[in-house]
């Protein structure tokens, strides 16, 4: 029976995860008019869904603003994450430890308790309907996952790589982009997974400083169809499955190294 418990677990952990998803795709597919159960599955196909969503909601502006966002985001993450890890990893002194403390010490701070002074603090910049606030917003709070993982994955690389490579006469630059940067492929992947979603489905930040149509991101053009007036949850599930295709393909793409990243990175973090 043990030995049966952690299958079932997982499997029922699995369809639990599923449900939701279950919903969405029989809404999406149903006609705004069918007033049948959630969980009864459509006989027919509705595809009017998709094309309103689109058209409606300028889904390919929306999802032109996500990736630019995105792909700036988790860039300056990745590289900013790593240039901070290898002094913090390899020279344990005891003003690296009060950064690398402080650092991840900032993981246990809700975002919206600053969200006020954030707020008039983008306003005074001139930075309300940009692309570059924004993606500074997500790389600020997105950084101490990203130093946190990063320390810790580059703490289980040898030593003796940086000693050979300086004896060969490499700078420290030259260790870190040529030895150490190829090694981290498995935490950068796993990086730009949890970054990338955090940022692609980020609601609260863009809500805020994305107040222009021509710059808002799915989420937010998304929640337009539910007001006072409408309840379009029909077009809503069409939409979140049309911009689950992006961030799904990018972890099609590096799931293999998802896990190991995920494990190692945290764990001499």
């Amino acid at each position: 029976m043990r030995k049966l418990a952690a299958p079932a677990a997982g499997i029922a952990i699995g369809l639990v995860h599923l449900i939701p998803f279950f919903i969405m795709l029989n809404l999406a597919l149903k006609a705004p008019t069918d007033i049948s159960s959630k969980w009864v599955t459509p006989h027919y196909v509705y595809l009017d869904n998709f094309v309103n969503a689109w058209s409606q909601a300028h889904l390919d502006r929306a999802l032109s603003n996500n990736i630019i966002i995105t792909a700036t985001s988790v860039t300056f993450v990745i590289v900013l994450g790593s240039l901070a890890a290898y002094p913090l990893a390899r020279y344990p002194t005891r003003w690296n430890n009060f950064v690398y403390y402080l650092s991840i010490s900032m993981l246990i701070v809700p975002a919206l308790t600053i969200l006020v002074p954030l707020y008039k603090f983008i306003v005074d910049l001139g930075g309300i309907n940009t692309y570059w606030a924004i993606s500074l917003i997500q790389v600020t709070f997105s950084l101490p996952l990203s130093i946190f993982m990063f320390t810790g994955f580059i703490k289980t690389i040898p030593r003796e790589l940086d000693e050979a490579a300086l004896i060969d006469g490499c700078s420290r630059y030259a260790i870190f982009f040529n030895i150490i940067l190829p090694l981290l492929k498995p935490v950068t992947a796993t990086l730009i997974i949890l970054t990338g979603l955090a940022v692609w489905n980020d609601f609260q930040f863009s809500l805020f400083f994305l107040q222009r149509r021509t710059v808002q991101t799915v989420p937010v053009i998304l929640s337009q169809f539910f007001s006072q007036f409408q309840n379009n949850v029909a077009w809503v599930a069409a939409g979140c499955l049309i911009s689950m295709i992006p961030m799904t393909c990018v972890y099609l793409f590096l799931q293999k190294y998802f896990v190991s990243g995920l494990a190692e990175g945290a764990v001499k973090g």
